[in-house]
């Protein structure tokens, strides 16, 4: 698929007292270890959690309310038009709020399935795949170092390299992309970096 944007931003539009609304309710619920894929934390021995955490290595905390998908989905829909990707998609999965510490990270990966959900009672995901991602910065930069949002479009381009997308760093930023594109988020080295992320589905691409 030939991209003309591989991902498109819109700096500190988020105001502060909702970025900070997010992470104290963040911080007030039972936070889960980092997984990967569709790993079930019940499901892993030892040895495949440890396996896991060489990958990504962060706490986590699932968010469903509507207030705040009524704060992030018209960006969604804005990205999509402005970048001329013009995907197909119907339905927001529940947003994942991110607390990398120092030392925390999470690898290179991409967030889009080769196959789409099967989930027969869910009409809402079943048959479809994650087709825009989107990443909230929720802290300020001056209260951690590391934590960088990278790219790698070598699946897209060849030639290109890495890059670091510093256009998400200021608070209140929102970067969408596609969920095929692979990228990592480095190791923070100082501070505490909150993020948060959500996918957006759709049926298979055409």
């Amino acid at each position: 698929m030939n991209l003309k944007w591989y991902y498109w931003y819109f700096q500190s539009v988020i105001p502060e007292r909702i970025c900070d609304e997010i992470v104290r309710y963040g911080k007030e619920q039972d936070k889960e270890i980092a997984l990967t894929g569709n790993s079930e934390k019940d499901n892993l021995t030892n040895s495949e959690l440890k396996n896991i955490q060489k990958k990504r290595k962060s706490d986590v905390v699932w968010m469903s309310d509507k207030w705040i998908y009524k704060e992030i989905q018209p960006y969604i829909h804005q990205a999509n038009t402005s970048a001329e990707w013009n995907f197909e998609w119907d339905w927001s999965e529940a947003c994942q709020f991110t607390e990398y510490k120092q030392g925390q990270f999470y690898d290179w990966h991409c967030d889009s399935y080769i196959e789409p959900y099967n989930h027969p009672e869910d009409p809402n995901t079943h048959g479809k795949l994650r087709k825009l991602s989107m990443t909230i910065s929720l802290t300020d930069p001056q209260e951690y170092k590391g934590g960088d949002l990278e790219f790698d479009f070598r699946n897209q381009d060849e030639a290109s390299q890495p890059r670091i997308c510093r256009e998400i760093r200021p608070k209140g930023s929102i970067i969408v992309f596609p969920s095929f594109v692979w990228h990592r988020v480095t190791p923070v080295t100082k501070g505490t970096r909150h993020s948060l992320v959500c996918w957006n589905l759709g049926y298979p691409f055409k």
